[in-house]
């Protein structure tokens, strides 16, 4: 693993991957208990695409993490790879426009599995709509 400020490519270290996966923890709970809801609402028709909140916040955690590259302090023009919380400045532009690239990938990444997941669920629900649907006839 990294230990320094690459552009484009790494701006946190050991401290800040922890946060972010404990972050896709946080949200893959969450997403876990939304959609558990949802399956178990007496609703007919439940708005089932309220999962994708909980996805993106499971997605973002993994995909950052993942990447060792904070979405953030990428477009904030930072890094830390110290103490949780204490940042430094990307000194030049060039590097911080290689952070603000990457940090629009991770957004789109993660943006792109939250919907995948919610996609997911919702055919799978409507498949457990159809079914039982057809088992009433």
């Amino acid at each position: 693993m990294s230990t320094d400020y690459i552009p484009g490519t790494c701006n946190i270290g050991k401290g800040e991957i922890r946060r972010r996966q404990l972050v896709a923890l946080i949200g893959l709970f969450l997403t876990i208990t939304v959609g558990i809801g949802l399956f178990l609402n007496e609703d007919s028709n439940p708005p089932r695409f309220f999962i994708f909140i909980p996805a993106l916040v499971f997605s973002i955690g993994l995909v950052q993490s993942r990447k060792k590259f904070c979405l953030a302090y990428g477009f904030a023009g930072t890094f830390n790879f110290g103490k949780l919380g204490s940042v430094s400045r990307v000194a030049s532009a060039e590097a911080r426009k290689a952070d603000q690239r990457m940090a629009l990938k991770i957004l789109g990444q993660s943006i792109l599995l939250a919907l995948v997941i919610t996609i997911l669920f919702m055919t799978i629900g409507l498949i457990g709509d159809l079914v039982s649907t057809l088992s009433s006839y």
